[in-house]
C-alpha cells in the first residue's frame, strides 16, 4: 500500500511539473510576442510620422464597421494626398488618393499585399489576381489574346441575349406597384454572360436554380473575406477555421435619374430602334450613355481599393517617403471623390467625361491602372453598355424612396440592404 501511494505521488508530481513547464514556456512566448508587437508598433509610429491619421485604438485600429466610405471622404478632405489607416495594433496601411502618388505606385513592380490577398486563395486559387513576378507575367501574356477586340466583337450578341433573358423575367413580374431588388437578377445575368462567353455554356444560368446558390455564396464570400482581412484574430488560418462565422448616395441617385432617364433613352432609341439587334459598332455610337456609365463608375467604383507591398523604398513628389515592406492601399473611392480633382464630387455630372474635358491620367481608375489593370475592362464596359441600353428601351427605372441604397465597402462595393427600384414598362 505504501509503495502504491508513493508511486502515485511521484506521478502526480511529474504531471504537475509538466504543466508548470508548459505554462512557463507559454508565458515566455506571450511576453516575446508582446515585446515584438510593441517594438513593431513603435517603429511604425516613428517611420510613418509624416503621414497623418485620426485617433485609433492601440489594438483594434480604426473600427469603422460599415462607415469606411464615409471615413474615407473625411480623410480625403482633411489630409492631403495620403493618410494612415490602422487595421489592428501593428497592422497599418498608407491610404493613397492623390493621382501623382497613385501614378508613382502603379508604375512600379511592387507585388500585391500578401497578407491581404492570400486570404482569397481558398476561394479563387492562385491565378492572375494573386500571382506576382514571372508567373503573373506568364499568365497575363497567355490570357491577353482572349480579350482582343476581334474576340470580343461576337460577345456583344451573347451579352444582349443574357440581358434580354433578364428583362423578360422582369416583364413577367408584377412590379408596377412595388419595387424590385435588382442586384440578384443582375448577378445572375452577369454569371450567365461569363459562362457563355468564357466556357461556351449551353443553356441559361439565370433559369437554373443551382446558379442562385452560387451567386449567394459569392456574395457571402465577398463579405467574409473582407471582414477576415480586417480582423486581428481571423487572419490566422487555424483560428479562422474554428470561428463561426446615405444621404449623399440618395442625392446622387436622384440627380442620376434626372440626367440619364430621358436623354440616354433617346440616344439609345436613335441608334438601336427597338433593340432587336445590338452590334459591336453600336457601342461606340452612345457617347452620352457612356459618359453616364463612367460617372456612375466614378461615384461607385466596383473595387474600392487595391493594395501593394513595397519591395523597395519609395519617395513621393512632396518629399515624404516609405520604407520597404510597408503596405500601401490605393483608395480608388477616395481618388474618385477627391474634391481637388472633381469639384462637387458627390454630384452626378456626366459632363465630367465629355470628349473635350481634361483630367489627370490617374484621376479615374475604375479598373485600376498600370501593368496590373483589369484584363477584362473592355469586356466589362461592353456588357455595361449593352445592359443599360436594352434596359432603357424596355423600362423606366424609378428610385424607391423607402429603400434608399446604402453603399458599403467589401471586397467589391455593394449596397448594404440591396438595390431596390421601381420598374415602369415602356412597351
Amino acid at each position: 500500500m505504501g509503495f502504491s501511494l508513493l508511486s502515485l505521488t511521484r506521478n502526480l508530481g511529474g504531471v504537475s511539473g509538466f504543466f508548470q513547464v508548459v505554462f512557463v514556456i507559454s508565458l515566455i512566448l506571450v511576453l516575446f510576442k508582446a515585446v515584438q508587437f510593441y517594438l513593431r508598433r513603435q517603429w511604425l509610429l516613428k517611420t510613418l510620422q509624416t503621414f497623418p491619421s485620426t485617433p485609433s485604438h492601440w489594438l483594434w485600429g480604426h473600427q469603422l464597421k460599415d462607415k469606411d466610405l464615409e471615413q474615407i471622404l473625411t480623410w480625403v478632405e482633411k489630409f492631403p494626398s495620403a493618410c494612415l489607416q490602422w487595421i489592428s495594433g501593428s497592422n497599418v496601411r498608407v491610404l493613397l488618393y492623390d493621382p501623382d502618388y497613385v501614378k508613382l505606385i502603379l508604375g512600379r513592380s511592387d507585388p500585391k499585399a500578401s497578407r491581404i490577398y492570400r486570404l482569397f486563395a481558398p476561394w479563387i486559387g492562385y491565378g492572375l489576381l494573386l500571382l506576382n513576378g514571372k508567373k503573373w507575367f506568364q499568365h497575363r501574356r497567355m490570357l491577353t489574346p482572349a480579350f482582343h477586340y476581334d474576340i470580343l466583337k461576337p460577345y456583344v450578341r451573347i451579352m444582349a441575349d443574357s440581358v434580354n433573358t433578364m428583362l423578360d423575367r422582369w416583364e413577367k413580374l408584377d412590379v408596377q406597384k412595388c419595387s424590385l431588388e435588382i442586384f440578384q437578377y443582375i448577378s445572375l445575368m452577369t454569371l450567365d454572360t461569363v459562362m457563355k462567353c468564357a466556357f461556351s455554356h449551353q443553356g441559361s444560368a439565370q433559369l437554373d436554380e443551382k446558379s442562385r446558390s452560387y451567386t449567394k455564396a459569392v456574395e457571402d464570400l465577398n463579405s467574409l473575406t473582407f471582414f477576415r482581412a480586417r480582423s486581428v484574430f481571423y487572419a490566422n488560418n487555424a483560428i479562422y477555421k474554428m470561428s463561426s462565422d446615405g444621404r449623399l448616395f440618395h442625392r446622387a441617385c436622384q440627380l442620376a435619374h434626372e440626367h440619364t432617364g430621358s436623354r440616354c433613352r433617346e440616344e439609345v432609341q436613335s441608334i438601336l430602334g427597338d433593340g432587336t439587334s445590338v452590334t459591336w459598332d453600336h457601342l461606340d455610337q452612345m457617347p452620352y450613355t457612356t459618359m453616364c456609365i463612367k460617372e456612375a463608375l466614378r461615384l461607385y467604383p466596383p473595387v474600392p481599393s487595391v493594395s501593394r507591398e513595397l519591395n523597395t523604398p519609395v519617395t513621393f513628389p512632396d518629399g515624404r517617403s516609405l520604407p520597404k515592406g510597408i503596405t500601401v492601399a490605393i483608395s480608388i473611392y477616395g481618388l474618385h471623390h477627391n474634391p481637388s480633382l472633381w469639384p462637387n464630387p458627390e454630384v452626378f455630372d456626366p459632363s465630367r467625361f465629355a470628349p473635350d474635358s481634361s483630367r489627370h491620367s490617374h484621376a479615374f481608375l475604375p479598373f485600376s491602372g498600370g501593368a496590373r489593370n483589369c484584363i477584362g475592362k473592355q469586356f466589362a464596359m461592353n456588357e455595361l453598355k449593352v445592359a443599360v441600353a436594352l434596359t432603357l428601351l424596355r423600362f423606366e427605372l424609378l428610385p424607391d424612396p423607402t429603400r434608399v441604397p446604402v453603399p458599403i465597402q467589401r471586397v467589391v462595393m455593394k449596397s448594404k440592404d440591396g438595390i431596390y427600384l421601381r420598374l415602369k414598362k415602356l412597351r
